[in-house]
C-alpha cells in the first residue's frame, strides 16, 4: 500500500516540456557566426551603458534605476506572481485550523422535536480544531505549483526586460539630446556666419558694388537659420522633459546641462555568439509562460479524477465550564473523503480544450519573440555597417562643402559671380553638417539597439 501510494502521487498528466523548433541559419546574413541557443537569461548583466564613457548618462541611469514609476510597478509585478505561487504551494501541506468559543443560548419554546426536558436557556463552550489534508493522486497541485513557478520566473524575466528597455529608452533621449546640443552648436555658428555674409553685402550695397537683391538673399538666410535654432531649442526641451518622465521626476525641476562633446562609439564584436541572444530577457520570460501553460494542461486533466482528502476533527465541547476540558467533553473524528464528479455538463472538456489552447498560444508567441530577437539584431548590424558607411562619406561630404563656400565667398568678393552661389554653398554647407550629425546619431542609437537586441551587455571574454 505505501509503495501504491507513492506512485499514485507521482503521477501527472501535464506533458512533457519541449520548447517549440525555430528555423534558424548557420551565420548572421549581416555579420558574424552563431550557435543554437539555449535560455540562460540568469547570466549576470553588467551596466552595458557605461562603454559610452559618459558621467552624465552614467548617473541618469542611476537615478532612472530609483525612479522610474514603470519599473517600479514592475518590481510590484513580480512580488504578485511570488505571492500566487506561494498561495499554490500551499496546497501540498495540511490546513490546520483552531477555534473556540463561548455562549449564552435561549432555544425557543416552539422548536420542531423539543423534548419537555431540554433547557430554554443554556451555555456552550467549545475548544476544538480541524485538519485536512489533500493527496495530490493526479498531480494537480504540484502542476499548480510548477505553473506558478514558471510563471514567477517569466515575470522576473519581464522585471529584466523593463530595465532593459527602459535603459535603452533613456539611452536613446540622451544621445538625441546630445545630437540637438551639437545641432544648435552647429547652428550657432551658421548663424554668426551668415550675419557676417549679411555685413558685407550690407557694405557692398552701400558701396554701390551689388544689388539690394544680394542683401534680401543674406537677410533671408540669416532670418532662416535663426528660426532653426528656435526649433532645435524646441525639440530639446521637449526630449529634456521626457528625459525627466522616464526619471520618476516633474519637467518643471529638471535640466541636463548642454554638452556638446561627441559620444564615442563603442566597439560592438562584430562575430556575435548566439550566446548573447541567449541573455535576452523577454525570450526567456515566452519561454517560461510556455512551460506554465504546460502546466495547466496537467491541472485541467486532473480534473477527470477523484480527489482523495484525508480529514479530522475534534477538541472540547461542554455547557459548563466546570467540565468543559474533561474527558467526557471531548469528541473527534477522523478519516478519507473521496469526491468524483460524474456529471458536468462537458465543463472539464472544456477546461481541457481552453489549456491546450493557451498552451497553443504561449507556443506561438515563443516563436514570434524568438524570430523578431533575429531579426532585430540583423536590422541593427545592418544599421551599423551601413550607417558608418554614409557617415564617412559624409565628412567628406563636410570638408568639400566648407571649401565650396570658401571659393564662392572669395569669387563674390572679387565681383566673379553673384550672391546666388554663396547661398548655394551655404546650403550645402549646413545640409551637409546636419546630415552628418543625424548619421552619427543614427549610428550611435543603432549600437543602443543591438545591445538591446543582445540582451543587454556581455562578458569581454566572449
Amino acid at each position: 500500500m505505501p509503495l501504491g501510494a507513492l506512485f499514485l502521487a507521482a503521477c501527472s498528466f501535464a506533458p512533457r516540456e519541449q520548447t517549440p523548433t525555430v528555423p534558424v541559419v548557420d551565420e548572421f546574413k549581416e555579420s558574424g557566426s552563431w550557435t543554437l541557443a539555449r535560455p540562460a537569461d540568469r547570466l549576470p548583466r553588467q551596466k552595458w551603458w557605461t562603454i559610452y564613457d559618459d558621467l552624465q548618462l552614467n548617473e541618469l541611469q542611476d537615478r532612472l534605476a530609483t525612479g522610474n514609476p514603470t519599473l517600479a510597478a514592475a518590481i510590484a509585478n513580480y512580488s504578485l506572481a511570488c505571492a500566487l505561487r506561494d498561495q499554490a504551494r500551499a496546497g501540498l501541506f495540511p490546513s490546520v485550523e483552531l477555534g473556540a468559543g463561548a455562549s449564552r443560548n435561549r432555544e425557543s419554546a416552539n422548536a420542531p422535536l423539543r423534548g419537555a426536558t431540554t433547557p430554554t436557556y443554556y451555555d456552550n463552550y467549545s475548544l476544538g480544531g480541524e485538519l485536512a489534508y489533500e493527496f495530490d493522486l493526479w498531480g494537480r497541485i504540484r502542476n499548480q505549483v510548477a505553473a506558478g513557478n514558471a510563471t514567477v520566473e517569466a515575470t522576473a524575466a519581464d522585471l529584466e526586460n523593463v530595465r532593459l528597455s527602459l535603459a535603452a529608452q533613456l539611452m536613446d533621449s540622451y544621445i538625441q539630446l546630445r545630437s540637438l546640443d551639437r545641432t544648435a552648436a552647429i547652428l550657432d555658428d551658421t548663424v554668426q556666419a551668415y550675419s557676417r555674409a549679411l555685413e558685407l553685402t550690407e557694405q557692398r550695397h552701400d558701396a554701390g558694388i551689388v544689388p539690394g537683391l544680394d542683401v534680401a538673399q543674406a537677410q533671408t538666410q540669416l532670418e532662416v537659420a535663426q528660426s532653426q535654432v528656435a526649433q532645435t531649442a524646441a525639440r530639446r526641451a521637449l526630449t529634456e522633459h521626457a528625459i525627466a518622465a522616464l526619471l520618476g521626476v516633474t519637467a518643471s525641476g529638471f535640466t541636463v546641462p548642454v554638452d556638446t562633446t561627441e559620444i564615442r562609439l563603442p566597439h560592438i564584436p562584430v562575430g556575435v555568439p548566439s550566446t548573447l541572444l541567449e541573455r535576452r530577457p523577454d525570450i526567456a520570460a515566452a519561454q517560461r509562460r510556455l512551460f506554465a501553460a504546460n502546466a495547466n494542461i496537467g491541472v485541467a486533466r486532473a480534473a477527470y479524477f477523484p480527489s482523495l482528502t484525508l480529514g479530522g476533527q475534534g477538541g472540547y465541547q461542554s455547557s459548563a465550564v466546570g467540565n468543559w476540558l474533561t474527558a467526557p467533553s471531548s469528541y473527534w473524528a477522523f478519516g478519507p473523503n473521496l469526491l468524483l464528479t460524474v456529471f458536468d455538463g462537458g465543463l472539464r472538456r472544456a477546461q481541457v480544450a481552453q489549456a491546450r489552447a493557451e498552451f497553443d498560444i504561449s507556443s506561438a508567441n515563443y516563436r514570434t519573440v524568438v524570430i523578431g530577437a533575429f531579426q532585430q539584431v540583423e536590422d541593427n548590424l545592418a544599421s551599423l555597417n551601413h550607417y558608418g558607411d554614409a557617415a564617412q562619406r559624409e565628412v567628406a561630404a563636410v570638408a568639400a562643402a566648407q571649401r565650396a563656400l570658401s571659393l564662392s565667398m572669395a569669387l563674390y568678393k572679387n565681383g566673379a559671380v553673384d550672391y546666388l552661389n554663396v547661398i548655394t554653398a551655404q546650403t550645402t554647407l549646413l545640409q551637409t553638417q546636419l546630415q552628418g550629425l543625424e548619421l552619427e546619431t543614427l549610428e550611435l542609437a543603432a549600437s543602443v539597439g543591438l545591445i538591446r537586441a543582445l540582451g543587454g551587455g556581455w562578458q569581454q571574454s566572449s
